[in-house]
């Protein structure tokens, strides 16, 4: 166990020797904050820094002594951060950096030939000829997962988004599970019994490694229910009549008709049978022509709600025209000159 250092007296009471020396490095020194000891006859001190942007950091003036010596002597200066100074964080190589989806198009990521990830595929031979079939024996990549590797990928995708535990396998029925589902393709290699690829078009895991415990609503079992909507109770269907108001139908003419009026609407055919039932606009006269010989025309005053219904009087009725046979027109020719002279001597002798 190393001896704690003893603070030195001499070098402890050289405060004002420290302070020069700080004074001379840069600006900013303020009052004295404590000397802490470094070794034997060595101390620092320190003073606080007033500089504008550097609060909590501190001026250090290390200053030592000689044996039997009576004055010391400033060994460095520097501006360190406090406990509570700001600071940036500490640096981190680039490979340490690195975070699940950092590499982007086009970016390029060296992997270490050191990898504890990987191991060789397979051990080297001196023959030409193994070398040359390695590919074909399906041995051709250099190198391979190793079972560390593949253990802490599986653990990571199992924990994942696409495992029993995301929220979506969670909402999805006991039995819909991906390793029953008709979309599931397993892996290759070890992972086969734990992971496979999703191959719904519709799901949200389409593409993507799920676990065989994953779970969700696009299960290739779920089937639609067959009876469809005939399960479903309709209401029956209810009429509000509390709207209607009654009206009260003048008699002109000897005619009588029984009229009601919906909200101000009134049917003009129906009136002469005694019902009202189209629309018919408020504040207007309507003529209607019912047939070939009856005038109906209505009248709908807004105010007192009146109608009034007159008909005219029948049309009389248009005896059809006789029918003739049709007989030849005869046509007159002209005479000739021996008529013309017979007709002349008639004349004379009468």
């Amino acid at each position: 166990m190393s001896r704690r250092a003893r603070l030195d007296r001499v070098c402890a009471d050289a405060i004002e020797p420290a302070r020069a020396a700080a004074e001379e490095t840069g600006d900013g020194v303020g009052e004295h904050l404590e000397v802490l000891a470094e070794d034997d006859r060595v101390v620092t001190h320190f003073f606080d820094c007033t500089l504008p942007g550097y609060h909590g950091w501190r001026w250090a003036v290390v200053v030592a002594r000689a044996p039997r010596a009576r004055t010391v002597t400033i060994c460095e200066t520097a501006l360190l951060p406090g406990p509570d100074a700001l600071t940036a964080p500490q640096w981190v190589p680039w490979s340490q950096r690195l975070r699940a989806g950092d590499v982007g198009i086009g970016d390029l990521l060296p992997t270490d030939e050191f990898d504890e990830r990987l191991q060789p595929a397979y051990v080297m031979s001196d023959d030409d000829a193994v070398e040359d079939i390695a590919l074909e024996l399906g041995v051709g990549r250099k190198r391979v997962m190793t079972r560390e590797g593949r253990m802490e990928c599986a653990q990571r995708w199992y924990d994942g988004d696409r495992g029993p535990d995301a929220e979506i396998s969670q909402s999805a029925p006991d039995d819909a599970r991906c390793g029953t589902c008709g979309f599931y393709l397993p892996m290759a290699g070890s992972l086969r019994l734990a992971f496979g690829v999703c191959g719904n078009f519709y799901a949200i895991d389409d593409a993507k490694v799920v676990s065989a415990d994953h779970g969700c609503g696009a299960h290739s079992e779920v089937l639609a229910d067959a009876e469809g909507d005939d399960d479903i109770d309709a209401a029956e269907t209810v009429y509000d009549d509390a709207v209607i108001e009654p009206v009260d139908v003048s008699d002109e003419d000897s005619v009588q008709a029984d009229a009601e009026t919906f909200e101000g609407d009134v049917d003009a055919d129906a009136v002469a049978d005694g019902e009202a039932t189209d629309p018919v606009e408020d504040s207007a006269d309507v003529d209607v022509e019912t047939d070939e010989t009856t005038e109906v025309k209505v009248e709908v005053e807004v105010g007192d709600v009146d109608v009034i219904v007159t008909e005219a009087e029948p049309a009389a009725a248009v005896e059809p025209e006789p029918e003739f046979e049709s007989e030849p027109t005869p046509v007159e020719s002209e005479p000739t000159g021996s008529e013309t002279e017979t007709e002349t001597e008639k004349s004379a002798k009468d």
